[in-house]
């Protein structure tokens, strides 16, 4: 998980892009990012999504 949240701190432009990219369903507010938050924000994915917390976290770390 370490690696996830260092990506989301670092380059959540970036990361936030390609989440929209590669699931075009999400929309800012899904994506609204708090420091702290970050198993929040994974929820907030996984729920629009339909895809488990390990696969997006996969994607994003993949970045």
């Amino acid at each position: 998980m370490n690696a996830t949240i260092d990506k989301l701190k670092g380059n959540w432009n970036i990361v936030k892009g390609k989440l929209k990219q590669e699931y075009a369903n999400l929309t800012d507010d899904d994506l609204t990012y708090t420091e702290g938050q970050e198993d929040e924000l994974l929820g907030r994915i996984q729920r629009k999504t339909g895809k488990a917390k390990s696969e997006i976290k996969r994607f994003i770390d993949s970045l």
